[in-house]
């Protein structure tokens, strides 16, 4: 599964800017985010959809945000891990 190019991240521009938001986070390239230094955030796109990898803990989850109401979902999900 290859990161997210620019078109991509385009179809996922207003979940990226609520991120961009967040002051605890640091975006270092488009839709590549870092919390206190370690990478936290980043996206993937397959023919199965868009993906956000994000790290819990110190492992790093998938979830999908391919749809408006995954995208809600996950944000929700980034909200309660800062």
């Amino acid at each position: 599964m290859k990161h997210a190019g620019p078109a991509a991240l385009d179809t996922l521009a207003d979940l990226i800017a609520s991120i961009r938001e967040r002051s605890e986070l640091k975006e270092t390239r488009p839709g590549v985010f870092y919390r206190k230094g370690k990478a936290f955030l980043h996206f993937h796109e397959d023919a199965a959809g868009l993906f956000a990898d994000m790290r819990v803990s110190a492992e790093w989850e998938r979830f999908r945000v391919s749809e408006a109401d995954e995208r809600a979902t996950f944000l929700a999900t980034v909200e309660r891990s800062l």
